[in-house]
């Protein structure tokens, strides 16, 4: 099968086109002809060793759409020749075919009485909507009437996470970007207001009239987590699920957390994969829901061929992208 691989850690370049042998479905696994894998910034980490170093030639590839093309033991609710959507906890959708746990494959024809979802787009949601709904009802567990901030909010849990806080009652749904040109793409989706990253912490209690907001989304670290804290209303919650800036950890002292009633959460969907499976899959489901009700929308910006995996996560690592990239595999 065609797939692009590493084998050593580094930068894009270390990402190869290759021929690999398919591999087979173990017990409670299904195997997926690949249509379409999304691009995202765990994957820039798996190529960069933040997962470990490679074991030979290594596929990374976190969400991915296509059919069923075979079935390990056990696995029920599945027919070959069913298209569907999956979380791939192990990667493995930057080729012709994958396999992912039995949990975490959703048929497409149950989203159907919702709206439905095409492949193209199925590819581009099982991590970044899982990971957006996740971050806001589980780690953030966002009341309605909250207010809440993202952090990248140009990127593709960004651009998704605004709408999803406002399924979920949120208030008012502001957002931080680097840039202007990303501060007016932000907008499209649904922020009361986009401000630029530098300052923020001003900027949000000036819109807040001095009150600050009650749920932090960061995937960024290092001094944008710490200035998330001066954000926060009393029992606000800094909710962490990323580390795109690769600065340091952070050592947060405790007495100001306390003392200024506030807090600090976070979500690993990984973690979850293997601990808590269930609540997961329920996460997904209502998220995928969404998508295919038309609530929230997926905005796909790129479509690379499965070759040009490395450009694609050349652009995603300096930052350059907005909303969603997937790759083309299906032939």
């Amino acid at each position: 099968m065609r797939a692009v691989a590493f084998n050593e850690v580094g930068g894009p370049e270390v990402l190869r086109a290759v021929e690999l042998a398919a591999p087979e479905p173990g017990p409670g696994e299904v195997l997926i002809r690949v249509a379409y894998a999304g691009v995202n910034y765990g994957e820039v980490q798996h190529r960069l060793g933040d997962f470990g170093p490679p074991e030979g030639e290594t596929v990374t590839g976190l969400e991915a759409s296509g059919t069923v093309a075979g079935l390990g033991g056990g696995v029920t609710g599945l027919v070959v020749g069913d298209e569907v959507a999956a979380y791939l906890p192990d990667g493995g959708g930057y080729a012709e075919y994958a396999t992912a746990p039995a949990p975490f494959v959703f048929p497409l024809a149950e989203l159907a009485e919702l709206g439905g979802l095409d492949l193209r787009t199925a590819g581009a949601a099982p991590l970044v909507l899982t990971t957006a709904y996740g971050v806001l009802a589980g780690a953030g567990h966002l009341a309605a009437g909250e207010t809440v901030l993202v952090h990248a909010a140009a990127g593709g849990v960004g651009s998704a996470a605004a709408q999803l806080a406002r399924s979920l009652g949120a208030a008012a749904v502001y957002g931080t970007v680097s840039t202007e040109e990303k501060a007016e793409y932000a907008s499209r989706f649904g922020y009361d207001e986009v401000f630029l990253r530098d300052g923020f912490p001003d900027a949000v209690r000036e819109a807040t009239s001095g009150r600050g907001v009650d749920l932090v989304l960061d995937p960024i670290g290092g001094p944008t987590r710490l200035a998330s804290f001066e954000a926060l209303a009393p029992f606000g919650r800094v909710a962490v699920y990323g580390e795109a800036a690769r600065h340091p950890d952070l050592h947060l002292p405790v007495l100001p957390v306390w003392k200024n009633n506030r807090a600090l959460t976070g979500y690993n969907i990984g973690d979850l994969s293997r601990r808590d499976p269930e609540t997961l899959r329920r996460h997904a489901r209502a998220a995928l829901g969404l998508v295919a009700s038309g609530a929230v929308r997926i905005d796909i910006t790129a479509e690379y061929d499965l070759a040009d995996a490395p450009e694609a996560q050349r652009l995603l690592e300096a930052g350059e992208n907005t909303g969603k990239a997937v790759l083309r595999v299906g032939r």
